[in-house]
């Protein structure tokens, strides 16, 4: 049985993107028979201890005080990386893996290739998405910053060093080979859904929808993390727009992040504070009552390259539960979704081309089943979890092959 440890940056209870994606591969990976064993690094700040098992999935933290949190930029990144490294270490002499299994961002990566090559462990980098491309949208560097050559190197650096390289997307990966990685160590595990989670049909909770004041409103609506990127400013800058034809919208955004107070403020400088409906984070276990009071999903994503080349999972999840969704056309949205038969694409960056759009869609009802069902089809037959962590199979396999080969050399 393959023994694999993931070094991971953040995992359940906290909920992302991120830690769905982890629970589908480590849930596929167990069904193929492999032995999964988790470690989580320092970004994993929710309470916690040494170790300790979470919705049946047993996680080795590394844990430090708040003190130690602090300190000046890149210092804080180096103390980090020597954390992940010490437990790091310490945790394969225990669990003794096949396979280090580095995940997003770069600090995992580091460590595990030296951990890798002390112990003689083949080590494989899964990127999510790019580390400087991330700080640049949270505002901490700028494209083409000293800091950002600098982290874009490290990257590269730790794409040479891995015995393979995964990725979410064509988009990544195109980005990855152009950096002189051989395209055949590069493997795409593209973002899925796990269909049987997702039903079509939802009935909207009408004291929900009363109790928002969305009761005969047309909805729509954002579930998610407030980050700049994702453009949720842009929605707002529409709906003054969307409101001279319907005048019965609404907006429902539905979580919270950095984004939050901005979005709010812009609200009332539009004059539209009492047609958009902040929920604040909900339960995850609420989710779905929100979901169900959604006419329209709107993913306004800004162009830049984080969004150009990453594919995000939300849309995905929509078209699973059979939803009707508009989102800008960047690179990471049109690898997803196939313009009116899926769902609608817009100009990334026009308000005036977001609110046409959702305009089009909303008084385009005969439209809607075709759309809802044709985006159902799409996860069932191309983007399930199963098919997706198949490919997984043949390098492992390979990497694992060589290491023994290198060995029996020896």
């Amino acid at each position: 049985m393959t023994r694999i440890l993931h070094v991971l940056d953040h995992s359940i209870p906290l909920h992302s993107g991120y830690t769905f994606r982890t629970l589908s591969i480590l849930r596929e990976q167990r069904k193929l028979g492999w032995e999964t064993f988790h470690l989580t690094t320092p970004k994993h700040t929710a309470p916690s201890e040494a170790e300790e098992t979470v919705d049946g999935w047993h996680f080795y933290r590394t844990l430090v005080s708040p003190v130690e949190r602090k300190s000046l930029p890149g210092l804080g990144e180096l103390r980090m990386m020597k954390q992940i490294e010490a437990r790091l270490q310490d945790v394969a002499e225990r669990v003794k893996p096949d396979l280090l299994h580095a995940h997003s961002p770069v600090l995992n990566a580091i460590p595990a290739l030296r951990v890798g090559k002390r112990l003689g462990i083949p080590v494989v980098y899964e990127v999510r998405a790019f580390w400087e491309d991330a700080a640049v949208d949270h505002g901490s560097t700028a494209e083409g910053s000293a800091r950002y050559r600098l982290t874009r190197w490290l990257e590269t650096r730790a794409l040479r060093g891995a015995d393979h390289v995964f990725t979410i997307c064509e988009g990544l990966r195109t980005d990855i080979v152009a950096r002189g990685i051989p395209s055949a160590r590069v493997t795409v595990i593209p973002n899925a859904v796990d269909i049987e989670s997702f039903d079509t049909g939802g009935v909207a909770d009408l004291s929900l929808k009363a109790e928002l004041g969305l009761t005969n409103k047309t909805v729509i609506g954002f579930i998610g993390s407030f980050y700049a990127y994702e453009g949720l400013d842009l929605l707002l800058d529409a709906l003054p727009r969307m409101l001279t034809l319907l005048p019965d919208v609404r907006v429902l955004l539905v979580g919270g992040g950095p984004q939050d107070d901005a979005l709010k403020a812009q609200a009332r400088a539009l004059g539209v504070s009492d047609k958009v409906i902040f929920t604040g984070r909900v339960p995850h276990a609420q989710v779905q009552r929100y979901y169900d009071l959604i006419d329209v999903l709107a993913y306004p994503r800004h162009s830049m390259r984080l969004t150009e080349l990453v594919t995000p999972l939300k849309p995905l999840e929509a078209m699973a539960q059979g939803r009707l969704l508009v989102a800008s056309d960047v690179g990471g949205h049109k690898e997803l979704i196939r313009h009116r038969e899926t769902g609608l694409l817009f100009k990334a960056g026009s308000a005036e081309s977001l609110a046409q759009t959702i305009v089009d869609l909303v008084q385009s009802k005969d439209e809607w089943p075709r759309l809802r069902a044709a985006g159902r089809r799409f996860v069932e037959a191309e983007r399930n979890w199963t098919a997706s962590i198949a490919n997984y199979r043949q390098p492992y396999q390979s990497v694992l092959d060589a290491q023994t080969e290198a060995t029996r050399a020896a």
